[in-house]
């Protein structure tokens, strides 16, 4: 599986870019689920899902002029067949998960099937903020917010590194560089801050951030 890990989503063309790198064919011609599970835990969450799907959010996500668009509510899956959601997943071509809280969308993610799924998908998986964060081991005490039954901050650990997001944005003063800095000392291995203008890009392993701001790797 092919990932897109945004803070803000796909907001400028270096990302619009390497989105579409990573797809090998135009937007137009790319089937996509949005996924916005992350925002209910959050105040506000209802309607942030509905700028999320609407392209009302100022995050690029679904508003990208997808061939086709379908909403994937992941606390629904546990109480409906498998075949009803399973081929539609492994045959869509790009997943565009919203942000929100990173623990609640790890917790569903792994109660309705999806996270065991993900590893094996041929998708492009597109995140924001939280949707990017849960593919880390963990994420920091920093950022636990909704707190799953077993507690703790360990998320899917799919990727090695844990992400910051939102450095430095104008409305969190407190996501500043040595905020992160905090964080990633607390932290067991990689660790990225990176503004809004930033992604990561990860395929088959291999890491590089794409970026039109400012991000920093923090190692162990």
């Amino acid at each position: 599986m092919k990932l897109l890990l945004t803070s803000a989503g796909i907001n400028n063309k270096s990302i619009h870019d390497a989105l579409v790198d990573m797809l090998d064919k135009p937007i137009a011609e790319c089937s996509a689920l949005g996924i916005s599970t992350a925002s209910y835990a959050i105040p506000g969450g209802a309607a942030r899902a509905f700028e999320f799907f609407s392209g009302q959010a100022g995050a690029p996500m679904c508003e990208l002029g997808w061939k086709s668009l379908g909403v994937l509510e992941l606390t629904a899956l546990p109480s409906i067949d498998k075949e009803l959601w399973v081929p539609m997943v492994k045959e869509t071509e790009v997943l565009l998960v919203n942000g929100g809280d990173p623990l609640y969308l790890c917790y569903w993610m792994q109660q309705s099937g999806l996270a065991d799924l993900l590893p094996s998908l041929r998708s492009v998986y597109v995140g924001m903020s939280a949707g990017s964060m849960v593919m880390a081991p963990n994420i920091g005490e920093y950022f636990v917010g909704w707190t799953p039954p077993t507690g703790g901050d360990k998320t899917l650990g799919l990727v090695d590194f844990a992400m910051f997001p939102h450095l430095d944005h104008e409305l969190l003063s407190y996501n500043t560089m040595a905020a992160a800095e905090r964080w990633a000392a607390g932290m067991q291995g990689p660790a990225y801050a990176v503004d809004d203008q930033a992604a990561i890009k990860v395929i088959d392993g291999e890491v590089e951030v794409v970026s039109e701001g400012h991000w920093k790797l923090f190692t162990p």
